[in-house]
């Protein structure tokens, strides 16, 4: 059996460049043919760890965090739409939109992962806040991804309640933190080599020839 590249994708549910990064691998992976060889694990990164459950407005909570005015974000999302219809991914920002708490969207990727369903659930996800005006925290929105992907929502949602999946999440986010990870996405190339941000398909097609050289 051909070894496999394992990438570790360190990233948040609610993080627009983690999606276009992806989904820019993924094109890159295609390119390449190299589907089978590839194995994915998504990391939980919480951008904001402290977001209370209500969440905060978008455009208060990046002028808080980032010190950008209405105007650079407007351009900042435009960039992003772009970006995203170009590997068919809709970004639908709306002036109402608020900014969730991610912590329980990342137990249920724990969840998803010992079903093969991970990226299947974190697309879902991203897809829900991003294009659905949906708001990520609640779980009667957790429930449907988990539905809609057929994972069995009951058994995934009690997770959420459980102590030892919380500190399995808490001590990931630790661990990827710990190794010096601050800014998502960050993608771990079989443990060895890492690429922070959204890189363009050609950057990562070049990573993955010169990863599986070396294998």
């Amino acid at each position: 059996m051909e070894d496999k590249i394992k990438i570790d994708i360190v990233s948040d549910v609610v993080c627009p460049w983690c999606t276009i990064g992806y989904k820019r691998l993924e094109k890159a992976i295609s390119a390449l043919g190299m589907q089978d060889q590839i194995e994915i694990e998504w990391q939980p990164f919480e951008l904001n760890p402290n977001m209370p459950a209500e969440g905060q407005n978008i455009q208060e909570h990046i002028a808080e965090k980032y010190g950008s005015t209405l105007e650079q974000q407007k351009e900042s999302q435009q960039r992003m739409v772009e970006a995203g219809a170009e590997l068919g991914f809709t970004f639908d920002y709306f002036d109402e939109m608020r900014m969730a708490n991610t912590f329980e969207a990342h137990i249920l990727l724990e969840y998803a992962k010992d079903f093969g369903k991970q990226t299947e659930l974190k697309m879902q996800l991203t897809k829900a806040f991003f294009s659905e005006r949906k708001d990520v925290s609640k779980r009667a929105i957790l429930k449907e991804a988990l539905e809609e992907v057929g994972l069995n929502a009951e058994e995934a949602l009690a997770r959420l309640d459980s102590d030892e999946a919380r500190y399995e999440v808490r001590s990931k986010q630790d661990y990827w933190k710990n190794l010096g990870v601050n800014s998502v996405p960050t993608m771990v190339f079989n443990s060895k080599s890492a690429v922070t941000g959204a890189q363009p398909v050609d950057v990562f097609k070049q990573i993955l020839t010169e990863v599986h050289e070396a294998l």
